[in-house]
């Protein structure tokens, strides 16, 4: 669903719905025929961008809730944190309903991130707005929406990133 995300009095949450883009049709599935010229999946993904870059400069970004609450992607945390390092740096925004930090097998550290749910949306974006680009254990950190519409503006991905080193001739 797209729309915009606001806050009302009482602190809930209130979607107002966005009418969908004509000409844009949905894509899904493993079969799929791309572009319906047969384009590579190369081509495919380097058109769709540009048509994102065309449009109203990628202002139908919105924060989903998950089942129970307002789900925040830490990373960029340190292998040493612990949980309530964690716990206490982010409680300070709101009630924390659940934190989830991945372990690495091998070595018993963290793998870099981390997951933390939020009951509230404004204490979730509190959480977002005051933590990301924070240092914890020398590192800086990164906090975004876990789940979300709209374009991805991470990484692109390694077929169609540029070489980042010259060839030696």
């Amino acid at each position: 669903m797209r729309g915009r995300v606001m806050v009302d009095e009482d602190n809930d949450v209130v979607m107002t719905e966005q009418p969908r883009e004509r000409g844009r049709e949905r894509r899904k599935g493993r079969g799929l025929r791309l572009g319906g010229r047969g384009e590579s999946m190369q081509q495919a993904l380097l058109n769709d961008e540009e048509e994102e870059e065309e449009g109203d400069g990628g202002n139908d970004f919105t924060p989903l809730r998950s089942v129970e609450g307002w789900i925040v992607l830490v990373s960029g945390v340190h292998e040493e944190a612990q949980e309530d390092d964690i716990l206490t740096l982010f409680g300070a925004h709101g009630h924390i309903n659940n934190l989830h930090l991945n372990l690495d097998r091998r070595t018993g550290f963290l793998k870099g991130y981390a997951l933390i749910e939020y009951e509230n949306f404004v204490e979730a974006q509190a959480a977002i707005s005051g933590m990301n680009g924070t240092k914890l254990f020398f590192r800086t950190i990164s906090v975004d929406w876990a789940f979300s519409t709209g374009p991805f503006k991470g990484r692109r991905s390694s077929s169609l990133a540029k070489p980042r080193h010259k060839a030696i001739s």
